[in-house]
């Protein structure tokens, strides 16, 4: 089965992740009592107690308690409607670990209530791959949350097409995630959060900013929304302006300072103080149409 279909398996009760899969040498009618135990055993939902579910996977959520309130809300006036996906626990018998589903856990375990689950059997790998995929198709993580999901999995040892797969993005976008994570630290993207409405434009143009800046910019990741703190951050590491250039200075005769004039593609302005330019600034005014008409004659126009 190909990686990029590994959570379309789990969700359909494969022959690979079923507990108990028939004997291929059983036939007849037996054979196909026994084939559909296997298939109804292979779909089927526990209930678990949340105290004996324990966290796998990688960290996929920046803000793991956002919204907790509102789900345990949700679940006590509704009850769980999507099950959650469980492994056996690989380190202690009679334990399970979380696939995906976490938050869903976490607010039954305030409730006190049992997590509706189907349970697979999962390496490692997979584990993390379906973990990855689901994220993706419920597109609730942010840019950034996607990056630092990215980023463990090349820690962990995972190859750029395993890592596209599981996130469902191609190469180049890989690239743009991991190249943010790789220029800003860890921390200061913890310390910011999971950011909803900044998308990859804007975490790209923080990644330049950051250089050489990451204590400052830890102390700077501050306000009451993840939003907020990285606009606080954004803005605080924005490069200083060049000061705009004097203006050049009008001279008259012997090099007195009359002034100054200022250029653009629409304009020229000229500006005589009064206290350096005396009257004359009244009798150009007054003079300006002949000036010009003198102009005018000298060019040929």
């Amino acid at each position: 089965m190909a990686r990029k279909d590994l959570l379309k398996g789990l969700m359909e009760g494969n022959a690979k992740a079923a507990p108990s899969p028939a004997p291929r040498a059983a036939k007849g009618a037996i054979g196909a009592v026994s084939q559909s135990i296997a298939e109804l055993r292979t779909r089927s939902l526990t209930e678990v107690p949340a105290d004996m579910i324990d966290t796998a996977g990688l960290v996929d959520r920046l803000d793991p308690d956002d919204d907790l309130e509102a789900m345990i809300a949700s679940i006590r006036d509704y009850g769980q409607q999507v099950p959650v996906l469980l492994r056996h626990s690989p380190n202690e018998e009679g334990r399970y670990e979380v696939v995906y589903g976490r938050r869903r856990v976490a607010a039954l375990r305030a409730l006190g209530q049992p997590v509706r689950a189907m349970i697979r059997d999962l390496k490692d790998r997979d584990l993390i791959i379906a973990q990855g995929q689901e994220n993706t198709a419920r597109k609730e993580l942010s840019f950034i949350e996607k990056a630092n999901f990215a980023r463990q999995m090349v820690e962990l040892g995972f190859e750029r097409k395993i890592i596209c797969d599981a996130l469902h993005i191609d190469k180049t976008v890989i690239s743009r995630m991991l190249k943010v994570t790789e220029d800003i630290p860890a921390p200061v993207i913890r310390a910011i959060g999971a950011a909803p409405s900044v998308g990859r434009d804007r975490w790209l143009a923080l990644a330049e900013r950051m250089a050489g800046q990451s204590k400052n910019a830890l102390a700077l990741a501050v306000g009451e929304t993840s939003d907020k703190r990285f606009d606080a951050v954004f803005r605080a590491l924005a490069p200083e302006k060049a000061p705009s250039p004097a203006p050049p200075k009008l001279t008259g005769v012997n090099g007195r300072s009359l002034g100054q004039v200022t250029r653009s593609e629409q304009k020229i302005t000229l500006v005589l103080e009064r206290a350096k330019s005396g009257d004359f600034g009244d009798w150009l005014a007054e003079n300006i149409e002949r000036i010009h008409r003198d102009y005018i004659e000298g060019s040929g126009e």
